[in-house]
């Protein structure tokens, strides 16, 4: 019996700690301390799709100029979205450091899964003029302004493969 008491004891003060930090964790979850996520149905945010679409017409353009920059741009404007956009925010950071075409494309393709990720799970539309496409032979979508297709996967070599979704 005091054996049964004494494990008690120690049980006690091992999860002491954890129970008395259990204030602090729920204040730490305080939903304040989040941004408010975005209402099902509104659209993307600017700030992310303004530095993508920039991306997206420069690698269709064979191009790596100011990517890293606007990788920046949509990187911060990620991390102002919280915590459902943090993959946005990472594979951002990831293509801000890419090496060069080819891993931009690569890179790119992550940040546009992510993004493509993000809207559907929230059920955003993209911002007005701007559509979502799908390559089939990289399978992945980004998006786009209104207009004809502009690859940015395979850039100059095929600029129409893939199409619009609907």
């Amino acid at each position: 019996m005091a054996a049964s008491r004494a494990i008690l004891r120690v049980s006690r003060w091992r999860f002491a700690p954890s129970i008395a930090l259990l204030p602090l964790m729920v204040v730490g979850c305080n939903q304040t301390a989040f941004p408010k996520a975005p209402a099902a149905g509104s659209q993307m945010s600017p700030a992310i799709v303004e530095p993508y679409l920039k991306i997206q017409e420069a690698l269709a353009s064979d191009s790596v100029d100011d990517v890293k920059a606007n990788a920046g741009n949509l990187a911060t404007a990620a991390t102002a979205l919280g915590a459902p956009a943090m993959r946005i925010d990472t594979t951002a950071l990831q293509l801000a450091s890419f090496d060069d075409l080819a891993d931009a494309r690569t890179k790119f393709g992550a940040l546009s899964e992510a993004i493509d990720t993000y809207m559907t799970g929230l059920k955003l539309s993209p911002a007005e003029g701007v559509r979502v496409a799908f390559c089939p032979m990289v399978r992945k979508p980004w998006l786009q302004k209104d207009g004809s297709l502009r690859n940015p996967y395979h850039g100059s070599e095929m600029p129409t493969c893939g199409s619009f979704r609907n």
